[in-house]
């Protein structure tokens, strides 16, 4: 099976529905082009809510597989203007092919930040760009997403048997590490929310997505099954969204359901599926998108391009 990594040029044009050919018009005036050279492998950007291009827009970058699963692989960056390819790691273990290696820009471009479980330990890599030299910035744990333009990068705990329940933010150039949440202190102010919704509170921070300027970052709660197979479906219970404000030191909400969120360009809101908004602060929801049937949405960081992916059974829609 071959998964190839495409890039698209949209026109926000003509998106009346025709009824004999749905998709039409979103063929009009498009161009379709493939990104990563065409081979019998897959080829996957991690996952919806960072880009695979670099902040320059001069670089992408992808995950690799040449195994059915998708599941162990290389990263590579590819150079847009000239074509070459470049594998920056190799030998990669993944958690799934859902988020591969859950690649990413930091520090401007600079630095690639990805995780990898070798030898049966997570350990979450810095890879710099200028020099291709590779880091170590911690061990026993994985990331999920920090802001491409930043310098932290969000760690955890595995969420099914966790080394540490707080979230850790490392610095991608210096190294320094810095506990910015307790899960304590979520159990504090959430407690009761937990044990109403999940009948426990020993949980664990899960996958933390930071906003572009680093001052505030939502995250899962997760309550671990301390197992060790980490791809089975009940390795732990999670769901809900805690919002924090890192600059200001203090939880501002917390909202019930996951809902596959991102940021809004302006850090205000969280952005997720059905294309809805909600304001950090006040917790009002608005719709933020056009209408359309979506499951992964984001926004570009200039507000301007809005992609998702959807249930292709729900493509006449």
């Amino acid at each position: 099976m071959k998964s190839v990594l495409f890039a698209f040029l949209l026109s926000a044009a003509g998106l009346a529905v025709a009824a004999d050919d749905p998709l039409a018009p979103w063929r009009e005036g498009v161009k379709i082009r493939p990104v990563a050279p065409q081979q019998e492998r897959h080829t996957i950007h991690a996952y919806f809510n960072t880009c695979p291009e670099s902040p320059d827009g001069k670089y992408v970058l992808y995950y690799t597989s040449g195994i059915a699963s998708g599941e162990e692989g290389d990263l590579r960056i590819l150079e847009r203007s000239t074509g070459k390819e470049t594998i920056i790691a190799t030998g990669l273990h993944c958690e799934d092919a859902h988020r591969a290696a859950c690649q990413q820009w930091s520090n401007g471009g600079k630095t690639v930040v990805y995780h990898d479980n070798r030898d049966g330990h997570w350990q979450v890599m810095a890879f710099e760009v200028a020099t291709g030299k590779a880091k170590l910035l911690a061990m026993d744990r994985q990331v999920a997403f920090g802001s491409p333009t930043g310098v932290w990068a969000p760690t955890y705990g595995c969420h099914w048997n966790p080394a540490s329940r707080n979230l850790e933010l490392v610095n991608v150039v210096t190294g320094e590490v810095r506990t910015a949440i307790k899960a304590e202190d979520v159990v504090k102010e959430y407690g009761d929310w937990m044990q109403k919704k999940f009948n426990s509170t020993d949980m664990t921070i899960f996958f933390p997505i930071m906003s572009h300027d680093e001052k505030k970052v939502f995250f899962k709660v997760a309550f671990p099954s301390y197992g060790n197979d980490f791809r089975s479906m009940s390795v732990s219970k999670r769901d809900g969204k805690v919002v924090y404000d890192l600059e200001a030191g203090r939880f501002i909400r917390v909202l019930d359901a996951w809902g596959h969120p991102s940021w809004t360009p302006d850090d205000k809101a969280i952005f997720e599926y059905g294309n809805y908004a909600t304001d950090v602060e006040s917790g009002k929801t608005t719709r933020y998108a056009p209408s359309c049937i979506s499951d992964h949405p984001s926004v570009s960081l200039d507000g301007k391009l809005f992609v998702t992916d959807a249930d292709v059974t729900k493509r006449n829609w």
